[in-house]
């Protein structure tokens, strides 16, 4: 059986404070809320600021028309590129909105969308935004990382063998034991029933052909592969973002 486990390659690395998924937390928190949000410091095009000690005491205001608690891991904001694409599809990129705070005041994004809700410090206030877009243009990597989750991207989040989506690994088309590398060209998403049937045996000896060959995915696949797969919230000044290359209605 040629399934995942310590001996693969495969690597779990975390994609940075840019690309981590969207979950947004829906818990009940009570509010106002008052905290510290450093502003301050060396930062990246990219990343959140390296802190010194120069903070806003940040208030977060409630506005009881949008939204009815607030959450210190609520209300992220979608990180655009300076070209107006998102820097990643899925996992969405999204900055928590203390990040993207500590971005505006270091002048490194602009702000292109907001919340109704507001954070205020005793001498300025702001809404809390929604969408920003980076000012310097951070070039996207031709190909992707690989990974066990861009593998289950490149291939839709289901089996090669059967089309389920449940219960998912990886199957080496090239078992292991005769030679087969843990690689773009060998690997890909099998469900547990069909990787243990397939066991150590080649597509051939148990007739067993996956969908499509394995092949080495750019970023743009992945991207566009993602579009497809939404996170459970999508704030509505996020829509035109992320489907931009969707064709326009007549």
């Amino acid at each position: 059986m040629q399934s995942e486990g310590k001996g693969s390659r495969l690597s779990d690395h975390d994609p940075g404070p840019i690309q981590r998924s969207g979950q947004i937390s829906r818990n009940h928190l009570h509010t106002p809320v008052m905290l510290t949000v450093d502003c301050s410091g060396n930062r990246s095009a990219t990343g959140p600021a390296r802190t010194d000690g120069v903070c806003l005491n940040a208030h977060v205001s409630m506005n009881s028309v949008s939204m009815n608690s607030v959450s210190t891991n609520g209300f992220p904001a979608l990180v655009l590129n300076a070209d107006f694409r998102p820097l990643s599809y899925y996992p969405l990129s999204l900055w928590s909105w203390q990040d993207t705070i500590k971005a505006v005041f270091l002048d490194r994004v602009n702000i292109v969308a907001e919340y109704e809700t507001a954070v205020r410090s005793p001498t300025t206030a702001m809404k809390l935004p929604s969408v920003v877009s980076l000012k310097t243009y951070v070039k996207p990597s031709l190909y992707p990382a690989f990974t066990r989750f861009n593998v289950f991207l490149r291939d839709k989040f289901s089996c090669q063998f059967c089309g389920s989506s449940d219960d998912l690994t990886f199957d080496h088309l090239i078992p292991r034991c005769r030679g087969g590398t843990t690689t773009w060209h060998n690997v890909i998403a099998a469900c547990s029933p069909c990787n243990l049937r397939k066991g150590s045996k080649t597509v051939d000896e148990a007739k067993m052909w996956p969908s499509q060959q394995p092949f080495q995915p750019t970023v743009h696949h992945l991207h566009r592969n993602g579009r497809l797969f939404p996170p459970n919230y999508l704030h509505e000044s996020w829509v035109d973002y992320l489907y931009w290359d969707s064709e326009l209605e007549p």
